[in-house]
């Protein structure tokens, strides 16, 4: 009879029930995985994963207290009609625009008890997924960069751009981010998904600005 050997998964933060959590054979770890407009904090040695098109994740941790984060935003800010309406809630739609995204998570990591000063940064993703449409990706990393050299904050590491998708594991306990550019995509899942969310973010803020009614 086979022992599982595994350790006692961790505890859930409060605000992070959502998100799915489950061990991960391969890297023995326990591991939460986040999709777009989402973001995850660990202080307890997790492996947090996500898949990037052309959407961005910041990878932020106090590098003394080993507490750290993974955002995934698709859309660099917020316009002014939604602002008002998503207010800092990390449930909400909010956490989808960059601003948003990099705000809750550098936050939600100094109320665990990490350090502005200890805050080492990676970023990746950004991808040009499709060659005839807006290079949304390239306009997220430039947010990204632009987000971060205001608040102070260099980049340590980063593999952004370019014409592919990433799947990115990180490990905030260490820093170690693992990532596998994903060169021959099997199907079109992922660019649907991205196209569907940013639909939905940016119909969200024009109904909810009482300007426009789509349907």
């Amino acid at each position: 009879m086979r022992i599982d050997s595994r350790p006692v998964q961790p505890s859930v933060s409060s605000g992070f029930e959502h998100v799915n959590r489950y061990w991960d054979d391969v890297h023995q770890v326990w591991a939460a995985k986040i999709l777009p407009g989402e973001f995850y904090v660990s202080t307890q040695g997790e492996m947090i994963v996500t898949v990037l098109g052309s959407c961005i994740a910041a990878c932020i941790r106090d590098k003394v207290r080993g507490i750290g984060g993974m955002n995934h935003f698709m859309l660099p800010e917020q316009n002014e009609y939604s602002s008002d309406v998503w207010g800092g809630n990390p449930g909400t739609t909010a956490s989808r625009y960059g601003n948003w995204a990099m705000e809750f998570l550098i936050n939600e990591i100094l109320k665990r008890g990490g350090r502005r000063e200890n805050l080492e940064v990676k970023l990746f993703g950004g991808g040009q997924m499709i060659a005839s449409m807006t290079d949304i990706g390239q306009r997220n990393i430039l947010f990204a960069y632009n987000y971060l050299a205001s608040e102070g904050l260099k980049v340590a590491a980063s593999d952004v751009g370019d014409v592919y998708a990433r799947k990115v594991l990180y490990f905030p306990d260490t820093g170690a981010v693992k990532v596998r550019r994903i060169k021959d995509m099997k199907n079109d899942t992922l660019l649907k998904r991205e196209n569907s969310y940013r639909k939905q973010v940016e119909t969200t803020a024009l109904v909810q600005s009482g300007g426009v009614d789509l349907f």
